[in-house]
């Protein structure tokens, strides 16, 4: 019924708090299986673990600015939100929260996205508990490979994508 992508989201955005996966696995997604639109849905969940991700970081200029934007695409889809299993009038109760919070400038805490579907809540606390980790559990800002995460990854394949798509762009001059 939902996607595994989808699935995989959750499990790290409520369970091990890797926003930075989050990103990666529903981008990957989009590509793959939308036709791009850059106000889609998955954006908006995207641009929300980015959010999360520099906010834990202390990057409060970035947290606000792509929060800010996430709101706005998932307001476009408040039935699809409900569709995939969210309460959304929780959620953006939720979202309107990290705002404040943000534009306050206040430490990070780990939010958990209000799943009302039975059986996706089931599948995702399985796959937490298959991964060793807890559905919910507060995320662990000493760990460096999750806090910092952009900085400890290779970067090869994205620098060669952009320097393959700036040599297009030239020959297309």
């Amino acid at each position: 019924m939902y996607p595994e992508q989808y699935i995989q989201f959750l499990v790290h955005f409520n369970g091990d708090r890797d926003y930075f996966e989050c990103h990666e696995i529903l981008e990957e997604y989009w590509k793959e299986s939308t036709d791009k639109k850059k106000d889609s849905v998955w954006v908006g969940f995207i641009l929300l673990a980015v959010s999360r991700y520099h906010h834990r970081r202390g990057n409060f200029r970035g947290a606000q600015r792509t929060l800010e934007k996430a709101i706005k695409i998932l307001s476009l889809h408040q039935n699809v939100l409900s569709k995939q299993g969210l309460d959304v009038s929780v959620l953006f109760q939720l979202l309107s929260k990290l705002l404040r919070e943000i534009e306050n400038e206040e430490i990070y805490q780990s939010i958990n996205l209000p799943v009302t579907d039975s059986l996706l809540l089931k599948t995702c606390r399985k796959e937490c508990e298959n991964r060793g980790v807890n559905w919910g559990q507060k995320s662990n800002i000493e760990d460096e490979s999750i806090v910092h995460r952009h900085k400890l990854r290779d970067r090869t394949m994205v620098i060669e994508e952009r320097l393959e798509a700036l040599r297009v762009k030239k020959g297309n001059e």
